[in-house]
């Protein structure tokens, strides 16, 4: 009798992980989905995934609650936009010592982004010896860039000398991928490793 307990636990339990793990890629599939196409219903969601359509619903809500869902939005041709330069620039870790240093600096990009709004897509903290943060900004032409340039050095604590700029030419024929979300999306459900919980 208590082997049988066991063996009945033992199987109870393997069926509860093997569900998590589908869960997980089903999880996975969706954040998939969604990065290709994220205008589509949940019921086309479902259709496409193999399964219902309220588990499409639950997860999606989960993930956007969970944070892991940050925002739905469409990815537009730049360069038939009118932009032609997508510029990452790499900026000198920058001197703040207090909290004061910190806040002026947040008010002057504030009032930067007032007066004359830079199409900034990310803006990060990174790891270099020489280079602490990356911004990455889209530009009409040449002209813009240098004013913005200019206007990113004029901040606060900035260390100009320590700014340098890859430019993206982006009507660029020979650009092989410029900005999607498709490739993420196969490599997402390929290797799984994205999602693994954090320790």
């Amino acid at each position: 009798m208590e082997r049988y307990v066991m063996r009945k636990l033992y199987l109870d339990l393997k069926e509860y992980v093997g569900l998590l793990i589908r869960m997980k890629d089903v999880e996975l599939n969706l954040i998939s989905e969604l990065m290709k196409n994220c205008r589509r219903s949940d019921r086309e969601l479902a259709n496409c995934m193999g399964v219902s359509q309220p588990t499409v619903t639950r997860l999606r809500t989960r993930l956007e609650r969970e944070g892991k869902i940050q925002e739905y939005a469409m990815i537009p041709n730049f360069g038939r936009l009118g932009y032609q330069i997508l510029a990452v620039t790499f900026v000198g870790k920058q001197k703040i010592e207090n909290e004061e240093e910190k806040s002026k600096l947040m008010e002057a990009i504030i009032r930067m982004e007032k007066e004359a709004p830079l199409a900034t897509l990310m803006v990060a903290n990174g790891v270099d010896l020489e280079k602490g943060r990356v911004i990455i900004n889209l530009f009409k032409d040449y002209s813009s860039y240098i004013e913005g340039m200019r206007m990113i050095k004029s901040l606060p604590y900035m260390d100009s000398c320590k700014m340098e700029s890859f430019l993206v030419d982006l009507n660029e024929s020979r650009n092989s991928q410029v900005l999607s979300l498709a490739q993420t999306a196969r490599h997402l459900t390929a290797s799984g490793e994205a999602m693994k919980p954090e320790s």
